[in-house]
């Protein structure tokens, strides 16, 4: 593979990730589709599992194309020391770490926060795990599913009269993951502000940017989207629960189902919206009525307004549902699946599908990257990587000759 040499925002910034699944490696994957030099470290015995998960092609893993993009795969045992010592080098010429092991495993290595800090202050780490770094539960496993429970999403999922659902994604661990990009960049910028990058040297003449643990619990990002949740429980002993399709607490915002059995999405809940769809269904009694001009007047008649937006599509297609709605201004969508998203105008429009093809040919297509900057968007330089595909061009970089690279691959500890 030839490297095409970033242009991004992050270009020039060295990201080492330690870690598995999802979590740190969506932390570090955004980073790399801006620009960032990430090393991902990878048990010589199979790598990370994601490369197994869901549908694969030639015995790997369609969403290791995307999970992985941008980056290269080393290969270390981090049980033999002469690997942890690689991983060490490596980390200490980083300017961001991210792992997502239990709370120990890194400290284990010699490679914890401290290890490293004590060497270079200006190590930014960021630590994503179940519970956090600290606390009762901090040594348990946490994965994306209990985040999602004990952060409050899944207690609001569903429909009320059924158990809680999840997502059909992994949301929590994605959650996490975004908000440990923004703790790396928080902390990337004061390291800046306050010297800069580390100058390699320790003692008297060590020059470094303060840097700092970035620590982020699966659990707290998911419960960071809670909205009002704790002081409407505080103040009011309220415990929000199950709506279904429906926002709490903001009239009309639900799904609704069409004449052929196919469901959107309507959001009427502004006052002048609310009043434009009452009337493009034929309900202007409701559109006048002054009680319900306001969200706070709708809500004691959910149950009402709801019920009338559902006779209404009960009657159309969604077609001709989308149509009228649309033409009265009022927010209203389709449920997309993955194929409706492959030939939507404006997924198109704004180029959210790339084309690429793997390396005997094949064309994939991907997701493209988000956000969209005007003068340093985000690419895709190369998809997902062999296993241990740069582990020569890595350890060169640090020194290692040939000969002492064929050691290590012999004696298995790349």
């Amino acid at each position: 593979m030839t490297e095409k040499k970033s242009s991004g925002p992050l270009a020039g910034i060295k990201v080492l990730e330690l870690g598995t699944l999802i979590a740190g490696p969506f932390c570090s994957r955004m980073l790399a589709e801006f620009g960032a030099d990430v090393i991902k470290i990878e048990a010589p015995d199979g790598g990370d599992p994601i490369r197994q998960w869901r549908v694969l092609k030639d015995g790997t893993s369609l969403w290791w194309s995307v999970q992985s993009r941008n980056k290269k795969s080393v290969t270390l045992n981090m049980k033999d020391p002469r690997g942890q010592d690689i991983a060490k080098r490596l980390a200490l010429d980083a300017d961001i770490v991210i792992e997502n092991y239990r709370p120990g495993v890194l400290e284990k290595w010699g490679v914890g926060y401290e290890d490293l800090r004590k060497i270079n202050p200006a190590t930014i780490m960021v630590r994503l795990s179940g519970y956090g770094q600290t606390g009762p539960m901090k040594d348990l496993p946490g994965f994306g599913a209990i985040g999602e429970s004990m952060g409050g999403l899944r207690y609001v999922s569903g429909h009320p009269d059924r158990p809680p659902v999840r997502i059909g994604i992994s949301i929590g661990d994605s959650l996490a993951a975004l908000h440990g990009v923004i703790g790396a960049m928080m902390a990337l910028r004061h390291r800046d502000v306050t010297g800069g990058r580390w100058n390699g040297k320790t003692g008297a003449e060590c020059v470094a940017g303060q840097g700092q643990m970035v620590d982020v619990a699966l659990y707290e990002a998911v419960f960071n989207m809670m909205e009002s949740m704790v002081p409407e429980y505080d103040y009011a002993g309220v415990v929000r629960a199950r709506t279904g399709g429906a926002l709490p607490g903001i009239v009309p915002s639900n799904t609704y189902t069409t004449k052929e059995g196919e469901n959107i999405v309507i959001a009427g809940n502004g006052d002048a919206i609310f009043k434009r769809l009452m009337s493009a269904i034929g309900r202007d009694d409701m559109a006048n009525d002054p009680q319900l001009a306001r969200n706070d007047g709708r809500v004691p008649r959910t149950e009402e307004i709801d019920g009338a937006i559902q006779a209404w599509c009960d009657t159309k297609h969604i077609d001709e549902a989308l149509a009228i709605l649309k033409a009265a201004d009022v927010p209203v969508g389709k449920i997309y699946s993955v194929r409706d998203m492959m030939s939507d105008p404006q997924f198109l429009a704004r180029r959210m599908i790339e084309q690429h093809a793997f390396s005997d040919g094949t064309p994939l297509k991907l997701p493209a990257i988000t956000p969209k900057l005007s003068e340093t968007p985000g690419e895709t330089r190369w998809l997902g990587p062999a296993l241990g595909e740069h582990n020569d061009v890595v350890l060169r970089a640090l020194g290692f000759d040939d000969a002492h690279i064929a050691q290590l691959k012999n004696e298995r500890v790349i």
